[in-house]
């Protein structure tokens, strides 16, 4: 019979025997590789297993390299599109799932929003594959217009997320003010809502930018001859020959993806 004075303890999966060693070998398998690839980045020799001394020489050849260029001023020029269009449809979405009433089929429109965070990318891009494929045999374009519609329908989970979780943080009394106020609804979205918003849509742009800048399964299906992106850039440079002039492009996409990520954090972080 248990005692009555004796309060139970909460339990902590920390008190586990062997947590913290499982939790150390799990970070070292994930963060080990990258570790290394940063570190052999700077390698002065053409070797990717042999150090060969401290050089900034493949930073500076990939910075040089004209096709590199070209790809990353084409990731750039398609996440800056997709995230914007992602984010201005995120945030429509968002506001009509979350200032509206509860509705029959709100959880089935919460399921088509976030559809491709639960299915596999490798699914979207053969479906996107498909349906464009069509298009470009009936229209004979092969735009740049693909690769930014596949990008911004992949990127809108990401926006909508932070979004939608700062709508529902906000405070309604101040909307409701508004409209007490004689306040007309595009007013008060603009005066009151979009100022509270700001944050999270800001963040929903970040992440979604980075999402487009590091995808490389949609845009492999997707794009057409001479549309390379940076990821699709270096996968094709993989195939041939691997110099640390790969690694040294891998460590600024992981800078930025980091920079950015890290901004996302930080504003939510304010937000709260």
């Amino acid at each position: 019979m248990i005692s009555r004075g004796i309060a139970s303890k909460p339990f902590s999966v920390r008190k586990l025997p062997g947590f913290t060693f499982i939790a150390i070998l799990c970070f070292a398998l994930l963060y080990a590789p990258i570790v290394t690839l940063v570190g052999y980045s700077f390698n002065a020799g053409n070797s990717l297993a042999v150090w060969e001394g401290f050089s900034l020489q493949w930073y500076y050849a990939a910075w040089q390299n004209d096709k590199v260029q070209g790809a990353a001023i084409l990731s750039v020029i398609i996440a800056l599109q997709a995230s914007l269009y992602a984010t201005i449809l995120a945030t429509m979405a968002a506001l009509g799932t979350t200032r509206t009433r509860n509705f029959r089929g709100q959880t089935a429109i919460y399921t088509m929003i976030n559809q491709p965070l639960m299915v596999p990318e490798i699914v979207t891009a053969v479906a996107l594959l498909i349906c464009f494929a069509v298009i470009k045999q009936a229209t004979d374009y092969h735009g740049l217009v693909y690769l930014v519609i596949a990008h911004t329908a992949f990127c809108i989970p990401f926006a909508y997320l932070p979004i939608r979780a700062r709508l529902e943080g906000m405070d309604k009394s101040l909307e409701i003010a508004a409209a007490d106020l004689y306040a007309t609804p595009w007013r008060c979205f603009r005066r009151v809502t979009l100022p509270l918003l700001w944050p999270g849509i800001l963040a929903g742009a970040m992440l979604a930018f980075v999402i487009s800048l590091d995808d490389v399964v949609i845009t492999e299906f997707v794009k057409s001859a001479g549309q390379d992106t940076l990821p699709t850039y270096m996968l094709g440079q993989l195939r041939r020959v691997i110099t640390p002039e790969i690694n040294a492009i891998s460590t600024a996409l992981l800078a930025i993806s980091v920079l950015m990520v890290s901004l996302v954090f930080l504003l939510n972080r304010k937000k709260s």
